[in-house]
């Protein structure tokens, strides 16, 4: 049996069309369903449902065979526990970017220069640290789950680090962004030991969703 973990949301949605267009169908109704292991036209293949944050976990560890999540959760993930992950396809969904917001009225460009110590609010604190460390700005970084966007509008932190799509949240909060860090995308993540062990079972499977994902990317151009 090959498991592929997934999380709800976006990164679901994005993924089921390539799935599809490799002749796999997940069974059931999934957005009403409370079950957390689905079937899917393949006998041989099932889905686990799981939180964003631990896909590369249930991968990692040997939950799962395979899973689907964001770069920015892989950096995270890798910091902490080391664990490298194979990584064979860039699935080009999911898109946005991870960038430093603050409030409106906040002068960020002359605090850089000044060398002042900031306060940092987001849950990605590996690669906030990496980024400040690398421009030389010394911060201290807080850990929040979620409703980042308060943060420097309650006093808490000076600036943000979190991912951005639109942007529609910061302008309507009176945030904006200052500084682009990096391009995120969902990735294929393989546990090394299940692609040694069922490679052949896995192989198919990569294969189709590499030709999805090819195709998918031609589509505007063509």
């Amino acid at each position: 049996m090959i498991t592929l973990a997934l999380s709800k949301g976006r990164i679901f949605d994005e993924t089921l069309p390539l799935l599809g267009a490799g002749g796999v169908q997940v069974q059931g109704e999934v957005e009403h369903t409370r079950k957390l292991i689905l079937p899917t036209n393949q006998a041989q293949l099932q889905v686990v449902l799981v939180r964003a944050t631990d896909v590369p976990t249930y991968v990692g560890q040997g939950g799962a065979d395979l899973g689907v999540c964001g770069l920015d959760t892989l950096l995270e993930y890798h910091a902490a526990h080391g664990n490298d992950l194979y990584q064979p396809i860039d699935l080009g969904i999911a898109r946005c970017r991870m960038s430093v917001a603050v409030r409106d009225q906040f002068d960020y460009a002359r605090a850089v220069r000044r060398g002042a110590r900031l306060k940092v609010a987001t849950k990605y604190l590996h690669t906030a640290r990496e980024f400040f460390a690398a421009k030389g700005v010394h911060v201290d970084l807080i850990k929040l789950y979620g409703s980042m966007e308060l943060a420097p509008l309650t006093g808490l932190a000076d600036v943000i680090v979190d991912l951005v799509s639109t942007g529609g949240t910061l302008k309507a909060n009176g945030l904006v962004e200052v500084e682009h860090i990096m391009d995120i995308s969902a990735r294929l993540v393989v546990n090394p030991a299940s692609l040694k062990f069922k490679h052949a079972a896995l192989a198919p499977l990569l294969a189709a969703l590499q030709q999805a994902v090819a195709a998918s990317q031609a589509e505007p151009s063509a």
